[in-house]
C-alpha cells in the first residue's frame, strides 16, 4: 500500500482517507487500486463492522487526475478507459460490502469524487462543502456509477437537471434533495459518520447486508423474483446467530446484542 490512502482503525470502524490534499484527493490509477485492495481487505476483516471514507485536507475528492490522464502514454482516451475499469471495481466492492459505507464529505466532491460519494451506503456532509458532477461541463458523460445511483436517490428528472446544468449544490439543497443522509458542522463531519457507523455496528450486520443486496437488486429484479429473494434472505437472517439473538431478546424483553465474534 502507498500513502496515497490512509487506513486507521479504531473501535471497529475503519476510516479511509484520501490522501492527495496538495490536489484535493484526485483519483488516479494507484489510488484506484490501493482502495479496491483496502475495500476487500476491510470487508474481509470480521473486527470492522462499519467504514468511513474521507478526505484529507479542505477537500473530499475532486475528481479524476486529469494532467495523469492527459500525460497517458495512449492519450486521454486510454487513460479514462484504464482508470474507468478500475474505479468501476471500486464500485462494485463498495456495493458489494456487507458492512455499511459511509461518505464523510468534508469539501467539495466533484467528478469521480461525486460518483465515489453517490454510491457510498450513506453520505455525512460538512455543512460548507459543495457537490458538482462536473462532467458534463468539460464535454464528458458522468462515470463510476453516478447515472445508476443519481436517479435512485433523487428521481430522473432531478438526476437530468443535474447532469444538464452542473451547478454546485451545496449542504442544504443536498439534503433537501435526498443526495446526502445528513449535514454536519464543518469541524464534526467526520466525527459524525463515525458514529453513525458505530450505532449501526451495535445493530445486525447480517440483516444489513441482508437489506442492501436486496434494496438494491429491487430496481432491476420483478416482483415474482424479488419476493422469493426476501423469502430466502428472511429464512437466512432467521438461522443466523444475529437473527436467533434477535428473536431469543424479543421474547426475553431486552435489548438484542448482535455482531458477536464467531
Amino acid at each position: 500500500m502507498d500513502d496515497s490512502i490512509l487506513v486507521t482503525i479504531d473501535d471497529r470502524v475503519a476510516r479511509i482517507v484520501l490522501n492527495r490534499p496538495e490536489n484535493l484527493n484526485p483519483l488516479d490509477l494507484p489510488l484506484a487500486k490501493t482502495l479496491i485492495a483496502t475495500l476487500l481487505r476491510l470487508g474481509a476483516d470480521s473486527g470492522v463492522l462499519g467504514i468511513v471514507i474521507t478526505g484529507a485536507g479542505k477537500a473530499f475528492s475532486a475528481g479524476g487526475d486529469l494532467r495523469a490522464v492527459n500525460a497517458h502514454a495512449g492519450g486521454p482516451a486510454a487513460a479514462f478507459d484504464e482508470l474507468a475499469a478500475h474505479a468501476n471495481m471500486v464500485v462494485l466492492e463498495l456495493r458489494r460490502m456487507p458492512k455499511p459505507v459511509i461518505a464523510a464529505i468534508n469539501g467539495v466532491a466533484a467528478g469521480g469524487g461525486f460518483s465515489l460519494a453517490l454510491a457510498c451506503d450513506f453520505r455525512v456532509m460538512a455543512a460548507s462543502a459543495k457537490l458538482k458532477q462536473g462532467f458534463t461541463s468539460n464535454g464528458l458523460c458522468l462515470d463510476g456509477g453516478a447515472t445508476f445511483h443519481l436517479p435512485r436517490l433523487v428521481g430522473l428528472a432531478r438526476a437530468m437537471e443535474i447532469a444538464a446544468f452542473d451547478a454546485p449544490i451545496d449542504s442544504g439543497q443536498a439534503l433537501d434533495w435526498g443526495l446526502v443522509t445528513r449535514v454536519a458542522a464543518d469541524d464534526r463531519v467526520v466525527d459524525e459518520a463515525t458514529a453513525m457507523a458505530q450505532a449501526l455496528g451495535q445493530r445486525s450486520l447480517h440483516s444489513f447486508a441482508w437489506s442492501k443486496r436486496l434494496l438494491g437488486a429491487a430496481y432491476d429484479t420483478a416482483l415474482a423474483v424479488q419476493l422469493e429473494e426476501e423469502r430466502a434472505g428472511l429464512v437466512d437472517c432467521v438461522s443466523h446467530p444475529d437473527g436467533q439473538e434477535g428473536m431469543a431478546a424479543f421474547f426475553d424483553k431486552r435489548p438484542p446484542t448482535f455482531n458477536r465474534p464467531g
